[in-house]
């Protein structure tokens, strides 16, 4: 038969063993206080019996036998809490109120402890047993003199401390077992609630979400955790659909150019006309322009899916700046740019070079294409005073509306100012992914302004946190 629900979660099996383990501990401490309760008992009759005995043994050696009957005569009369037996050299009765059976067996023993059974009448007339301790002395005489006590009141008392304490026992693993079912219950409650948001997005629902309760425990944790990591599903997977949706769209272009392309030089080649190398010349670049879409937005996945970017290692990023400086200075004097850049020295960041040294090419490339001859491009790295590490790039082109400055970092957004230069769009969003992986962030501010026809320019920073 299968049990509820409520009796097979975790939290009930862990009631169930603590109170195992509880009431294997409280059987222990139970024995170990009835032990050590008996023993009290028995070692405080044992003392006052070998001290009555040793009164009674003292008598008896001044007085003899006779002195020794009447002595415990008087006490038995006196009303002390003992009872006596005393025997002659052969085992028979002398005198004593209890039988001599009660004590066993007569040998040539000095001294023997013994626990034995007593009849004692009760108020309503009949008799009950009563438990008995004593000790018989071998007297020198060849008497043997026999002394006990009643211990049955106190071994009952002790019997009624342990059963109390049972009761005490019992009752705690009954509230215990609440507990669980209580606990197991909230447990059960919050962990439903979890699994009826995963079953909701194994459905398809990626909203779904889990009401935080406020009460900061672990499972508001799991649950706050739970719902940040669907928020980033969702926004990856929307940021796939959207990727996939505008590079269908934008890359219809460049695919349809290159298969008429190449569907024209088919034909003038069948012709007899027209020059077959051009136009695979063409639809090459136009191939290679397609594999670099395809290539930017695999790099911007591959950052966003994994949420920081792989093998970062320190590095001095003055010195990666001046590579870059290397390979832009040539392009920028072409196109009739004054490049210039400072670097600051002793600097060191955590990342990875190779996807900061793409996104500050994105950045230098955007700075060079849409700048006018005659301008001028500034490269620098330095260090806040927050001590994060700069990269910033500034120019004198016509720059970002302000309106538009938040659109220019999604993915294949181009403003109506860059339509005419080649791209698709995508510099600025792997830019911001890298930013994003590394920790870091990016800025985009007006750059130092309008000259005449030229400006206002553009600022775009990469910050990235100091080094650790």
């Amino acid at each position: 038969m299968r049990l509820p629900a409520l009796f097979r979660t975790t939290p009930f099996r862990l009631t169930l063993l603590f109170m195992a383990l509880f009431a294997g501990a409280a059987s222990a401490f139970l024995a170990y206080i009835y032990v050590v309760a008996v023993g009290e008992v028995s070692r405080v009759a044992d003392s006052e019996i070998s001290h009555e005995v040793a009164a009674l043994e003292q008598v008896y050696s001044h007085g003899g036998r006779d002195a020794l009957r009447r002595a415990m005569i008087e006490r038995a009369a006196a009303g002390h809490d003992f009872l006596y037996l005393l025997l002659d050299e052969n085992g028979h009765r002398i005198w004593g109120d209890i039988p001599e059976t009660r004590v066993g067996r007569f040998d040539e023993r000095n001294t023997v402890w013994m626990r034995f059974k007593v009849n004692a009448p009760t108020p309503g007339g009949s008799v009950s047993q009563r438990l008995a301790r004593g000790e018989r002395q071998k007297l020198t005489g060849g008497e043997v003199l026999f002394v006990g006590a009643d211990v049955s009141d106190a071994e009952a008392y002790v019997l009624r401390i342990v059963s109390a304490l049972w009761g005490a026992g019992g009752l705690v693993v009954v509230l215990g077992l609440a507990g669980g079912l209580v606990v197991s219950r909230n447990v059960t409650r919050s962990v439903s609630q979890l699994n009826a948001v995963v079953a909701a997005v194994q459905g398809g629902d990626l909203q779904a979400r889990v009401v935080l309760r406020g009460s900061g425990d672990e499972f508001d944790e799991l649950a706050a955790g739970l719902n940040d990591m669907l928020d980033r599903l969702e926004r990856s997977i929307g940021g796939l659909r959207h990727a996939g949706d505008a590079i269908a769209h934008d890359l219809r272009s460049p695919l349809t150019r290159l298969r008429t392309r190449l569907e024209v030089a088919l034909l003038d080649v069948e012709a007899g006309k027209g020059d077959p190398t051009a136009a695979l010349a063409q639809a090459l670049e136009d191939a290679d322009g397609v594999l670099k879409t395809f290539a930017a937005v695999l790099a911007i996945a591959r950052l966003q899916a994994a949420g920081s970017a792989p093998d970062q290692k320190p590095f001095d990023p003055s010195q990666l700046a001046a590579d870059i400086v290397e390979l832009y200075q040539p392009l920028a004097e072409e196109r009739s740019l004054e490049f210039t850049a400072e670097l600051a020295e002793g600097l060191s960041v955590r990342g990875n070079r190779e996807f900061i040294a793409q996104a500050m090419a994105n950045i230098l490339d955007n700075a060079v294409k849409y700048n006018a001859p005659g301008g001028a491009v500034m490269l620098r790295v330095r260090r806040r005073s927050s001590g994060e590490i700069e990269f910033s790039v500034t120019d004198t082109g016509p720059g970002v509306p302000e309106a538009d400055r938040p659109r220019v970092v999604q993915r294949f957004v181009r403003l109506e100012n860059s339509r005419s230069q080649p791209g698709v769009g995508l510099g600025l969003s792997l830019v911001s992914a890298v930013a994003e992986a590394h920790g870091g962030r990016l800025e985009i501010d007006e750059g130092p302004g309008k000259v005449g026809e030229i400006g206002p320019g553009l600022r775009v920073a990469l910050v990235l946190p100091r080094a650790q």
